[in-house]
């Protein structure tokens, strides 16, 4: 009962420090709708050489715009529209403006199915396995699909078919809640360019998976062909749908193997995560080594294209990375974020049990209560009319110090406060040197004798 206990405080403690993450992330949210606040920004703003990245976001836009088909002019135009409709008003801006990287690559993967075929390069179909087997000794994708299984399906659709198209939200999430603006800006920036500029080389050097070397050999290629969903076929029958056979066999970018952006994205992931949540570093991993196996086992990518993408990753990381995030940097929680939920003590995080201090310990550790005879505490005065001639009173019972429950015995400071009112006739000086020993009780009567 107590492990269900715990456990049942572990889960309390994190609702309710995400609750109040929560509430502190909704409080930094600028509520303003009103355009004018983000005219006079703009008018505010210094412009440095950084900002004309813009630039080069406004030509890959038009770009693609004029290739566009579906939706056709003058439909299409409302995309800048809307967009620039988004960018004017503050409350929507602070997620578009960051979100920029990710928009040109989603509208770069969308339209290069419009691309004339005369501007397309030749797909290469043996380049890719030729590699495999030069560099490894065989073809490991292969290898990983000569024995399918339901369970192993299951094992890689959840990362490959799942994850991949949820867990940048909460990565983007978990940033946003619980640290700074900087790190979830510099996910988008980082996560949007990494993808498309795999698309651009998707595009520009075509090659094709390993589904396609299953189904049609060696034999070349040409851009009328339709993709295939490869091992998640077995998903689709598995749960009585066509949807992921739909999705492939109708994707842009048909001939996309290398680099492998399913893998780029897990290991961009797990970079994110173990650097700002290094509690989740041994998890994130072990995803990203599920779902490298995955897209091999789904016969979607030779093993060279998920090293490729993984490689690609890690540059982006790093070169995106700024100092200021770095060290302790990462670690920095929101400005609004209540320290509540963030000073916590590792006892609290590992939910393990404190260890008691002084300040802690209750009533019982002491307990001053003795079943021992009650000795006068006139024994410890330096009163010479009463002071004891032996010592055996101060420790009967195993003498001072054996035990906590000698607490009652120990002796007073009341004899050293206002010291420097006190006589040698008193017994006791704290100024004189010497001090006055009294004689024995009943000295005054032998002498007599």
């Amino acid at each position: 009962m107590s492990g269900v206990a715990r456990q049942r405080g572990f889960m309390a403690r994190a609702a309710n420090t995400v609750v109040q993450a929560l509430i502190a992330g909704v409080g930094r949210l600028d509520k303003s709708f009103s355009p004018a606040v983000t005219l006079t920004r703009l008018r505010k703003h210094h412009f440095t050489v950084s900002d004309s990245v813009y630039l080069f976001h406004i030509a890959n836009a038009t770009f693609w715009l004029f290739l566009m088909q579906v939706p056709g002019f003058p439909l299409k135009l409302m995309i800048p529209a809307l967009y620039t409709l988004a960018l004017l008003v503050p409350f929507t801006s602070q997620f578009f403006i960051p979100a920029t990287p990710i928009f040109a690559w989603l509208i770069t993967y969308y339209t290069s199915r419009f691309i004339p075929t005369a501007w397309r390069p030749t797909i290469s179909v043996s380049l890719l396995p030729t590699l495999e087997s030069v560099l490894y000794g065989a073809n490991i994708s292969d290898i990983l699909t000569r024995f399918t299984h339901p369970m192993l399906d299951i094992m890689a659709w959840l990362p490959y078919g799942v994850g991949h198209f949820t867990i940048p939200f909460f990565v983007a999430a978990f940033l946003w809640l619980f640290r700074s603006k900087e790190a979830l800006h510099l996910w988008a920036r980082t996560f949007g360019y990494l993808n498309l500029f795999g698309v651009v080389i998707q595009i520009l050097f075509p090659c094709s998976a390993p589904w396609y070397e299953l189904i049609h050999g060696l034999t070349p290629a040409n851009y009328t062909m339709k993709g295939s969903p490869g091992g998640l076929a077995r998903i689709d029958a598995l749960l009585h749908s066509l949807a992921y056979s739909t999705a492939f066999s109708n994707a842009p970018v048909v001939f996309g193997a290398f680099p492998s952006l399913h893998s780029a994205c897990a290991t961009l992931e797990a970079l994110f995560l173990a650097h700002f949540f290094p509690f989740t570093t041994r998890y994130v991993w072990v995803y990203a080594g599920v779902l490298f196996w995955a897209t091999m086992y789904l016969t979607h990518h030779y093993l060279i294209d998920v090293v490729g993408g993984s490689c690609l990753s890690i540059a982006f990381f790093y070169l995106f990375l700024p100092d200021e995030l770095r060290g302790d940097g990462a670690l920095a929680p929101p400005s609004n974020l209540s320290s509540a939920t963030q000073n916590r003590s590792k006892y609290e995080i590992y939910d393990l049990e404190a260890p008691r201090t002084a300040a802690m310990m209750d009533a019982a550790d002491f307990d001053l209560s003795s079943d021992e005879e009650e000795v006068d505490i006139t024994y410890r005065s330096p009163n010479p009319g009463v002071t004891p001639i032996s010592a055996t009173p101060l420790v009967k019972g195993g003498g001072v110090g054996t035990g906590r429950k000698n607490h009652r015995h120990t002796a007073s400071i009341a004899s050293l406060i206002r010291g420097e009112e006190r006589s040698a006739e008193d017994g006791w000086s704290p100024v004189n040197a010497a001090f006055n020993v009294p004689a024995p009780r009943g000295a005054g009567r032998d002498a007599e004798r």
